[in-house]
């Protein structure tokens, strides 16, 4: 007999060991739909994850932020997938998440084009239709301590988990940019509804801008708490050199917030206008009161 505790404190008993999923399925299934991975104590896993003992357990569903994570993780592969199909040259080299969106890199014999990318964003929607399964491979490690196989189709990626189960759960996605010329990096959002995608593409008060990937995840935060207090803020966490990134936005966002290694340490942000009027550092919060008031 298996035990097994939920978040509420309820107790579910079962006869033998069983999924993840064969949880969710167990008390309804609208979270058997929802759910796009779990935690058994503790632990993130996917929703095939077998539990063998008494454990407190809990589904994961995109709209919390683990989950929405989950989901850019496995758009990362879809999109890796579609570009293996449409263009056979180019190799897979890694792919993630990263903020608000996702991205994967590769090595090509051409480089590809801003018309290439609509075509791979058409060939994942296709993918995404036809529901396909995404699953661990056998491994002796832990999901949190090493990257493990996931297999997407007919192609093994090494990856940190846990993956959504099917692709159908990917839906509301867009492809946003390419950088690079032979060893390209094609970035991306994905959001749980079209709602969240259509306000991602409205025009933003906020761009915080990176200066490379070591503040990629605190520039991400400053983002999501500018989110928060009401203010429209996207993140540039691309690999791009941070002049370029400043001067592209300064032209169409009117606020740019830069995060640096003197910056992520401080816990503050440095400020500065469209204009090119340096506003100086700032905490956080008080970005966030400021931004959020009503613009005169």
């Amino acid at each position: 007999m298996i035990q097994i505790t939920l978040p509420d404190g309820s107790l579910r008993e079962y006869d033998q060991p069983l999924t993840v999923h064969e949880v969710a399925a167990s008390i309804g299934p609208g979270l058997a739909n929802a759910a796009v991975a779990g935690r058994v104590d503790g632990v993130l896993v996917d929703c095939e994850f077998l539990i063998r003992a008494n454990a407190r357990v809990s589904l994961v569903t995109p709209q919390e932020p683990d989950g929405l994570e989950i989901l850019r993780r496995s758009c990362a592969l879809m999109l890796a997938m579609a570009v293996k199909q449409l263009h056979a040259h180019a190799q897979w080299r890694m792919g993630s998440e990263l903020g608000d969106g996702f991205y994967c890199e590769f090595s090509v014999e051409r480089p590809l084009t801003a018309t290439d990318l609509l075509q791979i964003e058409s060939r994942m929607q296709s993918l995404a239709a036809s529901n396909h399964s995404i699953r661990r491979r056998s491994t002796p490690f832990p999901y949190s301590e090493h990257p493990s196989l996931y297999r997407l189709g007919d192609t093994d990626y090494l990856t940190t988990g846990p993956h959504v189960p099917t692709t159908r759960v990917l839906q509301a996605f867009a492809l946003d940019h390419i950088s690079g010329t032979l060893q390209q990096r094609i970035y991306g959002t994905c959001w749980s509804s079209h709602e969240e995608l259509q306000q991602w593409r409205l025009p933003p008060q906020v761009m915080v801008v990176s200066m490379d990937d070591r503040q990629a995840h605190y520039a991400h935060r400053v983002t999501e708490r500018l989110r928060r207090s009401g203010v429209r803020a996207l993140a540039d966490l691309r690999s791009e050199k941070i002049h370029h990134k400043i001067r592209q936005h300064s032209q169409t966002v009117p606020y740019l917030v830069v995060v640096g290694e003197k910056e992520k340490a401080g816990g503050f942000v440095s400020v500065r206008s469209r204009s090119g009027e340096d506003l100086g550092r700032m905490e956080v919060e008080a970005v966030c009161e400021w931004l959020g008031q009503p613009q005169v």
